[in-house]
């Protein structure tokens, strides 16, 4: 396809900027013949939603393949059990957005593969519960009948002595269990941080991040003018000396979804990630002959040496989970790689 025309599909200019088009030819970027569409929880139906919500629960209904940690018995478990296992890699590093797109587009495909459903993973805008007057306690997302149930318990949970203290666990982010909805009696069997413990899903709801997430939040996100920029800005402590939307979208569900190990035992995980997938994509599109592949920022986060992220950079998974592929492939969801979109 001609560049022009590849422009034009990405929402820019139709001047073939000479760098862009070497990293298309370098990268074998095609376009998608077809995209589909990932949409915002409150905009699907009742019916949509309950499929949605159908799926997850069978994923963690199916037997794990091959885990990494064998208190992982459901693949829902394996999924929770890869990211835990992968924690002190793709977080406070360049290939932090790109490693979770890959992660969320693997999710979503077990999702369809494997429990017949027939979407795409939904996001959830949590800038328009955040803008409202009200709490972030009303958004659909926490509704007991048609989202994933609401605040944890006070008292139905308490955190096991001796957490050491690297696994940002946050004592009074687990106020109990989920007594609502379909995953109040699920059983987590990882977490929290990088114990092995069973336990339920809990939550600790709390208002008090809606600042990171509001309307101005997301637009000085969005006036970020380089990757590492966004990507620091969007992350949050404990590079940054306060939170931002990252850890302050997981701070605001609380409990094990403050936890950056173990947070993806609550489904809601991946509907977070989806809109901080979204965000990005959103930055990369405000300019994408200069920002569609920009990538930045060290490989490993703590003491040096360090070593800088580039596009060839792989993303591993392991083999139950899917292949490794490199940043690269990631870059353009418009790609023949992804083929996937938000509206």
């Amino acid at each position: 396809m001609a560049c022009a025309s590849f422009l034009h599909r990405l929402g820019a200019s139709s001047i073939c900027y000479t760098a862009f088009n070497a990293l298309i030819r370098q990268y074998g970027q095609r376009p998608c013949q077809k995209l589909c569409t990932r949409h915002e929880w409150r905009t699907l139906s009742d019916g949509q939603k309950a499929e949605y919500i159908g799926a997850v629960r069978c994923l963690q209904t199916k037997p794990a393949i091959a885990p990494v940690f064998p208190e992982a018995v459901t693949r829902f478990d394996e999924f929770q059990a890869y990211h835990l296992q992968q924690g002190d890699f793709i977080h406070h590093v360049g290939q932090f957005l790109p490693w979770h797109r890959y992660w969320l587009q693997l999710y979503e495909k077990a999702l369809r593969d494997e429990c017949g459903y027939q979407g795409r993973n939904p996001y959830w805008d949590w800038t328009i519960d955040s803008d409202s007057s009200t709490s972030i306690r009303g958004s659909p997302v926490f509704d007991p009948y048609t989202g994933f149930g609401g605040d944890g318990v006070p008292g139905t949970y308490t955190l096991p002595p001796c957490i050491p203290p690297d696994q940002l666990v946050f004592p009074d982010k687990w106020r109990g269990c989920i007594a609502d909805g379909p995953f109040a009696n699920y059983t987590v069997r990882l977490g929290p941080g990088k114990l092995h413990t069973t336990h339920c899903v809990v939550r600790q709801i709390d208002d008090a991040y809606a600042v990171y997430l509001d309307s101005p939040a997301i637009g000085r996100l969005m006036a970020s003018p380089t990757f590492e920029v966004f990507r620091y800005e969007l992350e949050g402590m404990p590079e940054t000396t306060d939170h931002r939307v990252h850890d302050g979208g997981h701070l605001s569900v609380g409990g094990e979804m403050s936890n950056q190990y173990s947070s993806g035992s609550d489904p809601l995980f991946y509907l977070h990630h989806a809109n901080l997938d979204r965000i990005w994509w959103n930055w990369q599109q405000h300019d994408p002959s200069n920002r569609l592949y920009q990538i930045g920022g060290h490989t490993s986060f703590g003491a040096p040496p360090f070593t800088n992220v580039s596009l060839d950079f792989p993303l591993e998974m392991s083999s139950s989970i899917g292949p490794t592929i490199s940043i690269w492939q990631t870059m353009n969801i418009h790609s023949e790689h992804n083929c996937y979109t938000y509206v």
